[in-house]
């Protein structure tokens, strides 16, 4: 029997109507009940860390979850977080660098509806959870309407519907239908436990002062004043294949500026598919190659959660430069 932890930390899922909106209100407990739980095959204790709509996490919400779990990773051969919908991924992406040796499966899934809904897709997701924790993979995972995500690859692109998320730039790692667990095999590998491997840690530091922002049309340059000022990293969201304004604006020696000061700048695209790439038109050639970050096909929620990571962890900018540039699809 395996032996499985659900840790909730609020969400739809675990919401109820109020006058003024849905709010979390239901702890691990009341979901545990609520769910048709595959007791014959597993061993199920919950542990409520927190429960908060999604929309008030932040990096130390995701350490809480990740200490959490180092603590009772011995005693668990799978982990469940219970988690909202809107911020899902970018925890998916953190769990996914806080920890170093995971070994196991920790599987973070919500709902679109609140388990008490009457229409709820809650039950489904939540079991389907937990078969998934009791496969034989690690990492961290995404699990909603029957997919498995790699925690580094999935994006909310549906506010409504069941099927809420995609996974960008990579397989689905497997899907659920009637407890039957499929795996596309083209990544298997990549997921499947270590015979041996050192006890599991996780990173605690992290520097969350930065920015996302997205290049539009006619942007004025003085945000990046105020970046200079306020902030120790921006990431920037250009458009096509890394294209940055070099008109009357000058939004290319705006960020140039940024870099001789030290700030740490990361290049991605606003395009959800095939990434960015340097230098294929001369609009995206104005910056200095070596001193940014190119961010490849990476997704922003993982852009967000590895830069502010890799900012805690490293100190030069050549060493977090390689470890955002490095591909990890599942863990460092």
């Amino acid at each position: 029997m395996k032996r499985i932890l659900i840790i909730g930390t609020g969400g739809t899922i675990a919401s109820k109507k109020h006058r003024t909106g849905l709010r979390p209100e239901l702890d691990i407990q009341d979901l545990i009940r609520m769910t048709p739980i595959p007791r014959d095959k597993c061993y199920l204790e919950g542990l409520t860390v927190m429960n908060i709509d999604s929309t008030n996490m932040t990096p130390n919400g995701w350490v809480t979850i990740a200490k959490s779990i180092q603590q009772h990773y011995e005693n668990f051969d799978g982990f469940v977080v219970t988690h909202g919908t809107d911020t899902m991924a970018y925890t998916g992406a953190a769990l996914t660098y806080l920890f170093h040796n995971l070994n196991k499966p920790v599987i973070i899934t919500g709902s679109q509806y609140p388990i008490t809904a009457e229409y709820t897709d809650a039950v489904q997701n939540l079991t389907d959870a937990i078969y998934f924790a009791m496969e034989n993979i690690k990492g961290v995972f995404i699990c909603f309407d029957g997919d498995l995500i790699a925690g580094t690859r999935a994006t909310k692109v549906r506010t409504k519907s069941y099927d809420a998320f995609i996974s960008v730039n990579f397989p689905v790692v497997a899907n659920i239908k009637h407890q039957k667990v499929t795996y596309e095999h083209r990544v298997l590998d990549q997921f499947l436990p270590s015979e041996h491997t050192e006890p599991l840690s996780i990173r605690t530091e992290y520097n969350d002062r930065i920015l996302a922002i997205k290049m539009i049309p006619g942007m004025h340059a003085d945000i990046f004043d105020f970046i200079r000022e306020h902030y120790d990293g921006v990431i920037i969201e250009s458009f096509g294949l890394g294209g940055i304004p070099n008109n009357e604006y000058n939004i290319a020696g705006k960020i140039n500026e940024l870099i001789e000061a030290g700030i740490v700048v990361v290049l991605t695209t606003q395009c959800l598919e095939e990434g960015v790439e340097y230098g294929i038109y001369e609009v995206g050639s104005q910056l200095p190659q070596d001193k940014i970050i190119i961010a490849g096909d990476f997704n922003i929620e993982t852009l967000v959660a590895k830069t502010m990571i890799g900012m805690g962890s490293f100190k030069t900018i050549e060493e977090l430069k390689e470890y955002i540039e490095t591909p990890y699809t599942h863990a460092p």
